[in-house]
Formats: structure tokens, C-alpha cells, sequence
């Protein structure tokens, strides 16, 4: 039963509290906020009338039985009106919403002064990341690097599902000026993850073109399993390789196209299977005079790529040395064959200029002639087949100009290649991308795993 007394003391109190806050009402809102001491006394009789009626409200939700210790129960009615109430059980059947709550929140940060017994006067400071009047925070400024440059959003439209999601309305040029301070705050992790490359036992390098203020640059790419080095230049060649600084450096298997300058690079190198597997479909499709050397070709290869992947499943090192030779012997007939079929064509009598051979003349010829790099899958089961890996990496970045369009200008495209350098190295790891970019934008961004595995 509710106790009247109880009641009665605690509303008169209340009542007591109203009547005290009510006075304040007197004072204009300046007064009332320069001064401490009116602003901590109402502050007070405001909690002290809410702990008034919250004291009432358990009193009598007490009383009325709703909490009885273990027992759960419920009330019961006929059209809204409440007549009895029931012991239930807990059922083990549930059902959950799962909910999307995207809120905008502020930070108001406050200087307050006050004069000491000695006649000096103290002013505390803002915290050392508030710099401006208003400006955005770090998540923010990581959910604006989060879309245009993992999910490859444009500017523009970032700044529409902010605005719209959110209720922030923020200009592309704000979302700009945060991309450029995370491609500043990212240059330490991602030169760790270049050294790293450098010194890993494999690695893959490819490279795309973009547009960049329209016209056509190259972005590099030096990767593996883990880890994602993205170096753009304005040439594709020897120049841009030198410029990168990391190919030339590379101290394990670089496995890559037969592009020719990076034949000339000071390390061992693995050929791309999968470049040659379409160019000798190309060959036995539309050659018919070449298609048996080159269908012998295309099972030996994809037998060699099943043996050497059920090996790797398997926990084995390498491969037995009879089965390595007998691929070897295999490769070596049928390229012996492929050259009776290829010969070289010669220039005319008298004549200076080099002869243009055939595609299938030049495929054997390379075959032939980087025999140890392409079957290198199968004397080391560290490298892979192909150069998919690569591939994959430059996929993305072509897809960032399919949505977005060109770069406008070269610094963009250089803050593009560092932070997806560090995102895309955070994914291989299985990293939180987004938390760590808000760690990046608090000043400490994560430092990814390098040592290899």
C-alpha cells in the first residue's frame, strides 16, 4: 500500500524546490550565466527536484507490484483497460530488430576564468586538437576519407549523404582539406609498408593508367598477400620504376607481365601464367596450324598450377624432384616443337630493317628464353601462377576513375595512392578500417603488421 506520509513529505519538498527555482527567474540570462554561484545553487535545487520525483515514481511502481524480485509478470485488459495481472514464464523464442541510428553530435567546449587570492587572474585553455570556432571532429573527417577514397566515392556525393544521413553540411573543398591531412598523417606507416615490400621473399608489381587533370599518368603498384604500396608518376617506364624507389630494391621474387623493364630489374623473377594462357588461347583459336603445340602448352601449364596447388594445401615445400623434371622435360618438347612450327622470319637480301615476327613466333621466343622464370611456380611453391594479386590491387583504382571521374590535379592523385597504400594493406590484415582512421585523424594512426608470415 502506498504510504500517504511518505508521499506527502516528498511532493512538499519538491513543491519547496519548484518555489526556489522559480525565484531565479528574475535574473537576465548574462547575469544568470557570469555568475557561478547562481548558476551552481539552481543547478543543484534542479537535481534535488528530481530526485523528489523520481523517489515518488519508485515509490509507487514499488507498491503496485510492477518489479516483484524474480517473479515476471503482466498485466492484462480488455480494450486499453487494466484488470488483472499474471505470473508468466520466459520463453526462450525472442525476435530482434537490428537498427540503423545515424545522429549528428556537438562538442561545446568552454574557457572559464577566475582571480586568486594573490590578485592573478587564470584562463583555461581549449584542448590542442580545437584549433577553430567550429570545425569537424575525427570521425567526420575519417567517414569523408572512409568513402571517397576506400569506397570511391566523389566529393560531391560524400557531401550529400552526410548532409542528407546526417544532418552536417559540409562543402567538398572541407572533404578535400581532410583527405590531404590523412595522406600527410599516413606517410610513416606507409613508408614501413614500402621497406617491408623491399624486403619481403615475394612480391607483385603491375601498374594502370588514370587521367589526372586530364591527361594520362601510371599508378604502380608493388604488392602481396599483406601488405600495399601504391607509387604514381607521370611516365610508365624506367623512369617512374626509378623514381619509386622500391622496385629497384626488391630483394625477394617479383612476380609481374613480361613487360621489358621489369626484366631489367636486379632480382629473381616469376612470369605471369595467366598472360600466357590467353595469349596461347588466342593462338590456338585463331591458328589452326599452331593449335596443337599450343593446346599441349595450355594443359601442361594448368596441370603444373593443379599440382602445385594441391602441394601447397598439402603442407609440402616443394615438389618432388622427379615430378619437377618431368615438367621441365614436357615444357621443353613442346617448345621444341613450337619452334619447327615458328621459325624466325628473316629480312631481305640487302635490306636493314627488322623483320616483324609473328605473335606466336615472339610467345615461343619468350617462353624459350625465360623458361626458369616462367615455370618458377613450380621450383618454388612460394610464388603463385599468376600475377593476380597485382591485378587485384590496380582494380580498384580504375574503379575510383570509372565513378568519380579524373583526378584534378597531381596532389590528389598522390594523397589517393598513400591512403590507399595504408587502407588497403589495413583490409589484408583484417584491420578496422574506419576506426583507424579516426585514430589517424586523433593523431596516432595504427601501424600495420610488416614482418612476413
Amino acid at each position: 500500500m502506498v504510504d500517504q506520509d511518505t508521499l506527502a513529505s516528498r511532493l512538499q519538498a519538491l513543491d519547496g524546490y519548484l518555489a526556489e527555482l522559480e525565484g531565479f527567474r528574475r535574473y537576465d540570462r548574462g547575469h544568470f550565466v557570469e555568475s557561478p554561484e547562481l548558476y551552481h545553487l539552481a543547478e543543484r535545487y534542479l537535481h534535488l527536484a528530481c530526485e523528489c520525483v523520481l523517489d515518488v515514481a519508485h515509490h509507487v511502481i514499488s507498491d503496485t507490484g510492477f518489479f516483484e524480485g524474480n517473479r515476471p509478470g503482466i498485466t492484462v485488459g480488455l480494450r486499453g483497460i487494466m484488470y488483472a495481472q499474471i505470473d508468466v514464464e520466459l520463453l526462450p523464442e525472442r525476435r530482434q530488430v537490428i537498427e540503423l541510428v545515424i545522429r549528428r553530435e556537438v562538442t561545446e567546449y568552454r574557457v572559464v576564468a577566475g582571480t586568486c587570492a594573490c590578485g592573478r587572474t587564470h584562463r583555461s585553455d581549449f584542448p590542442g586538437e580545437v584549433g577553430a570556432p567550429v570545425q569537424y571532429g575525427p570521425g567526420v573527417c575519417a567517414f569523408a576519407v572512409y568513402m571517397t577514397q576506400y569506397q570511391l566515392l566523389p566529393l560531391a556525393r560524400t557531401a550529400t549523404v552526410l548532409d542528407e544521413l546526417a544532418g552536417i553540411a559540409i562543402s567538398p573543398g572541407s572533404l578535400y582539406s581532410a583527405v590531404a591531412r590523412a595522406g600527410a598523417r599516413v606517410q610513416a606507416p606507409v613508408a614501413a609498408i614500402g621497406e617491408a615490400l623491399v624486403a619481403a621473399p615475394l612480391a607483385h608489381a603491375d601498374e594502370t593508367g588514370v587521367r589526372v587533370g586530364g591527361a594520362l599518368q601510371w599508378l604502380h603498384v608493388l604488392s602481396n598477400a599483406r601488405l600495399t604500396a601504391y607509387f604514381p608518376h607521370p611516365k610508365r617506364g624506367g623512369e617512374a620504376i626509378e623514381a619509386g624507389g622500391l622496385l629497384t630494391r626488391c630483394a625477394g621474387v617479383l612476380v609481374h607481365d613480361h613487360w621489358k623493364p621489369y626484366a631489367s630489374l636486379p632480382c629473381e623473377h616469376a612470369y605471369c601464367n595467366a598472360h600466357h594462357l590467353r595469349e596461347l588461347t588466342a593462338i590456338a583459336e585463331t591458328i589452326p596450324s599452331q593449335r596443337p603445340w599450343a593446346e599441349d602448352m595450355i594443359a601442361l601449364l594448368c596441370e603444373a598450377n593443379a599440382l602445385t596447388t594441391e602441394a601447397r594445401a598439402a603442407g609440402f615445400a616443394a615438389l618432388p624432384g622427379p615430378m619437377v623434371l618431368d615438367i621441365q622435360t614436357r615444357f621443353e618438347a613442346i617448345l621444341d616443337l613450337a619452334k619447327a612450327r615458328n621459325p624466325a622470319r628473316e629480312p631481305k637480301p640487302g635490306s636493314r630493317r627488322r623483320v616483324r615476327q609473328s605473335p606466336a613466333h615472339n610467345l615461343v621466343k619468350r617462353l624459350s628464353e625465360k623458361r626458369e622464370d616462367v615455370l618458377r611456380f613450380v621450383t618454388n611453391l612460394r610464388v603463385p601462377f599468376d600475377n593476380n594479386q597485382a591485378e587485384r590491387d590496380v582494380r580498384m583504382p580504375k574503379l575510383k576513375q570509372k565513378v568519380s571521374g579524373c583526378f584534378r590535379s597531381d596532389q590528389g592523385f598522390a594523397h589517393f595512392a598513400d591512403i590507399r597504400s595504408y587502407l588497403s594493406t589495413l583490409r589484408k590484415q583484417s584491420a578496422d578500417i574506419f576506426k583507424s582512421l579516426v585514430l589517424t585523424f586523433q593523431g596516432s594512426p595504427p601501424m600495420p603488421r610488416l614482418a612476413p608470415e
